[in-house]
């Protein structure tokens, strides 16, 4: 029985986790392809999806029914440097062979002995302040992501408002148009001449024959 109920829980983690890793792989595509065309709810969707499936994984592993499985023992029985299919297969291409090689990364329970050491630096300093000195760093905090998120959104509503003053139109396409029109092709413009532009030569200004006749007198 314990076997069976083994079985069915790795079968739920496998699909979930399974679920997990698509999710993962079409944002990882949207944001390295789709960039551009990318928006903040699309992304916030996406976040949502992601900690929905999270918070499911962390349900059947918390279930009742659920044995505990760092109680169980995984020993490698056949170790080899040739490459192996069936192991190809059900790692889509990621380890080709299950040998000394891989066999410590891939079945490790602890993290590697330098992570081991500064997570436990860190939960010593954790120690060390006091909870006043936390209350006010989490104050801080608090107060400086306030901040930003202020300045952001000041951005977004200078953006928006930018962007509708630069749709705003401020000229008149029909007057434009006539312009255009008169200047390349004369459309519109009048065929008379002002008065005094052209003519007869007024009285009393010697004409251009007088002006040579007197010319050749002297």
């Amino acid at each position: 029985r314990e076997e069976k109920q083994l079985e069915l829980t790795l079968e739920a983690l496998i699909s979930q986790v399974a679920d997990l890793k698509n999710s993962l792989v079409s944002f990882i595509y949207k944001l390295e392809n789709e960039y551009d065309r990318l928006t903040w709810p699309s992304v916030l969707d996406s976040f949502a999806l992601l900690s929905g499936q999270l918070n499911t994984l962390n349900k059947v592993l918390k279930h009742e029914k659920t044995p505990l499985l760092r109680n169980q023992v995984i020993i490698p029985l056949v170790l080899s440097p040739d490459r192996d299919e069936e192991i190809m297969r059900q790692t889509e291409g990621r380890v080709p062979v299950f040998s000394h090689e891989v066999v410590p990364d891939h079945l490790r329970t602890k993290p590697d002995p330098e992570v081991e050491e500064q997570e436990k630096q860190l939960i010593t300093d954790a120690a060390r302040i006091s909870p006043d000195v936390a209350q006010k760093q989490i104050q801080s905090l608090n107060k400086m992501c306030s901040n930003l998120l202020e300045k952001i959104s000041k951005e977004e509503r200078e953006s928006e408002s930018g962007g509708l003053r630069q749709n705003k139109q401020t000229f008149n396409p029909a007057d434009t148009n006539a312009l255009v029109a008169a200047v390349a092709f004369g459309k519109g413009l009048s065929n008379r001449r002002p008065p005094g532009s052209g003519g007869s030569v007024q009285s009393g200004q010697p004409g251009a024959g007088a002006i040579i006749a007197g010319a050749s007198g002297m």
